[in-house]
């Protein structure tokens, strides 16, 4: 028997697989990739996902984009969003769509789930979980290790093909069950129980938001939404100020063509800024009185070095640090 599993990237989703693989059946761990996850700082040390799978499944991760397909369902969730900009319902439908036409090809007979009963308030309650059960079509073949003594039995149960009496009755929020199974297990490393979703995040989803009332959302935007602090000039332009050495060389190499580079001049430290969007000469000294505010010490002003890429050839303007109140005003 094999059963495809969803991997999050969390520590539920390794262990409902552990769980089913240890009963005999072919596990083939499956991960979804979309625009707004960002890898936890503190997840596997320094090993990838695909790695910390390796080692706690002893399978090779199938990795799938779904890039388009979400930018898509985040304009209009079906069955809208949590406390942020997070559509998790409709995420999980989407996922178990995709996974379910990837079963005949790779052989599977169900897929395996890390979800838990009452875990998450939005998507992991009773109805939550039929609902998602149905809409992804996969009645009876959708199994919640973690939690599938708290539900109905579903195929593979009633098929004897895995053992219902070897599953977790796992509800609630606590992450004691989980951490003592982990234990039990030998999974080190795994992450903690923030996740990686980037929708769940207030600040992110407030620039989020932004992009799409500006009819901005693309994939390359969204890249740019994880770094930086953002402002928004005006409605075609914006600027995003680098916060670290990292920030500022990820912000130089993204510059596209039209984009606009400021920084300081050599002997002054400073971040680099990406402009992007529609520039004038208004919008130009904007840019620039906000990259100086960001500069080393400067009150009476500092020459701020702009250039519009591609070109090579920088021109110089000396700016005033913009005030605090008036960055408020701008800050995205």
């Amino acid at each position: 028997m094999k059963a495809i599993a969803l991997i999050s990237g969390g520590l539920d989703s390794i262990l409902a697989a552990r769980i089913i693989k240890d009963q005999g059946i072919n596990i083939i761990p499956v991960n979804f990739n979309t625009p707004f996850y960002q890898e936890n700082q503190n997840k596997h040390k320094s090993r990838n996902l695909s790695n910390f799978v390796m080692a706690c499944l002893g399978e090779k991760l199938k990795l799938m984009d779904i890039n388009e397909e979400y930018l898509s369902l985040i304009l209009n969730p079906e069955h809208g969003f949590g406390a942020h900009m997070n559509p998790c319902i409709d995420c999980k439908i989407l996922m178990l769509i995709k996974a379910r036409k990837l079963m005949p090809g790779l052989g599977a007979q169900f897929i395996v789930t890390g979800e838990v009963l009452g875990q998450r308030p939005m998507s992991q309650h009773r109805r939550a979980l039929l609902a998602i059960e149905q809409k992804s079509d996969l009645k009876g073949l959708l199994l919640r290790p973690l939690s599938a003594g708290n539900l109905i039995p579903t195929i593979p149960e009633n098929k004897g093909w895995v053992d219902r009496k070897g599953l977790m009755s796992i509800s609630g929020r606590s992450r004691k069950a989980q951490i003592n199974l982990a234990k039990e297990l030998g999974i080190k490393d795994y992450p903690n129980a923030s996740g990686g979703c980037l929708l769940t995040d207030r600040q992110f989803s407030i620039r989020l938001k932004d992009l799409m009332s500006h009819q901005e959302l693309n994939l390359r935007n969204i890249k740019l939404l994880k770094s930086g602090r953002h402002f928004r000039i005006d409605r075609d332009t914006k600027l995003i100020v680098g916060r670290s050495e990292k920030e500022n060389k990820y912000l130089e190499e993204a510059a596209q063509n039209d984009d606009y580079l400021f920084m300081p001049e050599e002997r002054i430290a400073g971040p680099t800024c990406l402009g992007v969007g529609k520039f004038s000469a208004s919008q130009i000294a904007i840019s620039a009185a906000i990259a100086c505010r960001y500069f080393d010490p400067c009150p009476e002003g500092a020459r701020v070095v702009y250039r519009r890429i591609p070109g090579k050839d920088s021109s110089y303007l000396y700016s005033i640090p913009a005030k605090d109140t008036e960055l408020e005003g701008l800050r995205v």
